[in-house]
């Protein structure tokens, strides 16, 4: 059968096949993982690749978004490197120069064979609590070369003919923390790899070879053509948006992203040679992990259109050689794929919001506010290493103001519940509560991060953190005001300490009784807030959420003492 004799109905079928292997194979790595990142936060993807050039195929809806173009990358990487490919060999890598993101996103790579030929690669990709490095968890906030922040793999066989490779485990277990653990996580990791090859077979076997290859190249053709027809809606012309990173957890000075959009037809190209040069810390981006994050951020202006390599086909982005959105060995990379891959998001919708207002918003907190404790429980006897991820505030957008606490944009990852951290980790959380205030000024406001307060209930640990916006709040737009911006302040012995680059730190001593308070940032107004409705001005400070001094200084509503809307000096305030 080919692709112009396939029927519809059976198309869609079959792209909705390939989206439930990924799927399954998404739900069995979260169902077998031990790590809490993996299987309450949800870091990690799963998808298809194309056999000759792992070009994307399909991925997990439960996946980061971030992964879909650096796993294909990644895909492709091993595929130029693998010899002797067998049935049952599994390839894993975390090298970020060979289409990867940071040392702890570790990828998992199976060639897939159907009838004894090649047919595909399955990939997935899930982020280990440590991979070595200098500091526990790996975000080395003062890193100047990829060395310290962990042990580095190129494409290596750690299964060969479905026989685990003892002496290539033994070399990744010697060389990071809390080893005894990560087995688990890798027969996860592989397991959910043998899933999806169970189901893919499954698919196959019902349709045949040919249909399902028709499929798959119709699909992506049809994806090209739906994104082709999206961007030919923008108007043509050029755009310029830039964002900032605060530092680069070395030198504290802001790291800039220049973005130019340009848009011609139903091309869309981005050139991002005007960026700040790579920087001594960890904030430079991989190639892989740069593309990817102009991809995400398309992607989320435009999520109807199904998610393949064809959907890319349209995206034109001029690699940004020379600048730090273009990292090359040694340049340390751990705040690429949680940082400034969301900065590089946050810089097109800067410049696209220009041309298309209403369908855009105001940034969002677009941090993924990486806080990492490792330490020694003295009652269980055991190291750990715990990673927080907080949400943050959404941005507003013509119609509505930004959710709270909403996950950060290149992902569907959400904060472990408490309740599990408390369990595993001697930690105690004395306050999780609304960033109050922390909405940017809008008509449409921007949502609220949130607080959280750490209490180490025993030992001694080191804390770490990699996170961003705590010079510059995310950006508001179209005369919006920006977000409030990222907090954090560690009591200990009695002493108040804040970080020096404010968002970025490591290796900071606690003991039992110290705490860790942290505020993510709010997400930006949208349009003039002096357009905000009174009423609802009223009802956000009833909420707790501004104070009435606030509602006068940012939105020029002005309350009673009893919380009542006074409509005459409200019209004065804003010059009616």
């Amino acid at each position: 059968m080919t692709a112009g004799k396939l029927d519809p109905i059976t198309l869609t079928v079959i792209q909705g096949g390939l989206q439930q292997v990924c799927n399954e194979m998404d739900l069995a790595f979260v169902r077998s993982a031990f790590s809490p990142v993996i299987s309450e936060a949800l870091d990690r993807s799963d998808g298809i690749y194309h056999k000759d050039n792992g070009e994307l195929i399909a991925q997990g809806e439960l996946g980061l978004p971030v992964f879909v173009g650096t796993m294909q990358f990644g895909t492709r990487c091993v595929i130029e490197r693998a010899k002797d490919i067998q049935e049952g060999d599994v390839y894993i890598v975390n090298d970020p120069y060979l289409g990867g993101t940071h040392l702890m996103d570790v990828r998992f790579v199976k060639p897939f064979f159907y009838e004894g030929e090649l047919f595909a690669w399955l990939a997935n990709t899930g982020h280990w609590p440590d991979t070595g490095g200098s500091v526990p968890g790996g975000f080395s906030a003062n890193a100047t070369e990829v060395e310290q922040e962990g042990l580095r793999l190129p494409p290596v066989k750690l299964y060969k003919a479905g026989e685990m490779d003892e002496e290539i485990l033994s070399i990744v277990l010697s060389n990071i923390r809390i080893a005894d653990q990560r087995i688990g996580d890798i027969k996860a990791q592989a397991a959910a790899l043998s899933t999806g090859e169970k189901r893919f077979t499954e698919l196959i076997d019902r349709y045949g070879k040919q249909t399902v290859n028709s499929a798959i190249q119709e699909l992506r053709s049809r994806a090209a053509q739906q994104m082709r027809a999206k961007i030919k809606e923008i108007p043509d012309g050029l755009y310029q948006g830039k964002a900032f990173v605060d530092s680069d957890g070395v030198i504290d000075e802001p790291l800039c992203i220049d973005m130019k959009v340009r848009k011609q037809d139903t091309e869309l190209y981005f050139d991002m040679s005007g960026s700040s040069p790579p920087c001594l810390g960890p904030m430079n981006s991989v190639i892989a992990t740069t593309k990817s994050s102009v991809y995400l951020a398309i992607k989320h202006i435009f999520p109807d259109v199904p998610i393949n390599a064809g959907t890319f086909d349209p995206l034109h982005i001029k690699e940004p050689e020379g600048t730090f959105l273009y990292a090359k060995y040694p340049r340390p990379v751990s705040g690429c794929a949680a940082e400034v891959s969301q900065r590089i998001a946050e810089a097109v919708f800067s410049a696209l919001v220009q041309a298309i207002p209403q369908q855009l918003f105001a940034a969002p907190a677009g941090t993924s506010g990486n806080l990492c404790v490792g330490g020694y429980d003295p009652i269980r006897e055991r190291n750990y290493v715990m990673y927080v991820i907080s949400g943050g505030g959404y941005g507003g957008n013509a119609a509505t103001d930004g959710l709270s606490n909403g996950c950060s944009t290149i992902g569907i990852s959400k904060t472990t519940p408490v309740e599990v951290m408390e369990q595993f980790y001697p930690v105690l959380f004395e306050e999780y509560s609304l960033h109050e205030g922390s909405g940017g000024a809008g008509k449409s406001r921007g949502g609220f991060g949130v607080n959280y307060k750490i209490k180490l209930r025993r030992g001694n640990a080191k804390v770490s953190m990699v996170m961003d916006h705590g010079r510059f709040g995310p950006q508001g737009v179209l005369g919006g005001k920006d977000g409030g911006v990222n907090k954090v302040q560690i009591e200990h012995n009695g002493h108040t300490y804040i970080p020096p680059h404010l968002s970025k730190d490591q290796n900071i001593h606690v003991q039992a009784g110290d705490t860790i308070r942290v505020s993510t940032p709010g997400g930006g107004g949208y349009e003039s807030a002096l357009q905000r409705i009174p009423e609802l001005v009223r009802k956000d400070v009833q909420r707790g959420y501004y104070t009435i001094r606030q509602a006068q200084d940012l939105f020029g509503v002005v309350l009673t003492s009893d919380g009542v809307v006074d409509d005459n000096a409200t019209k004065k305030l804003r010059g009616h």
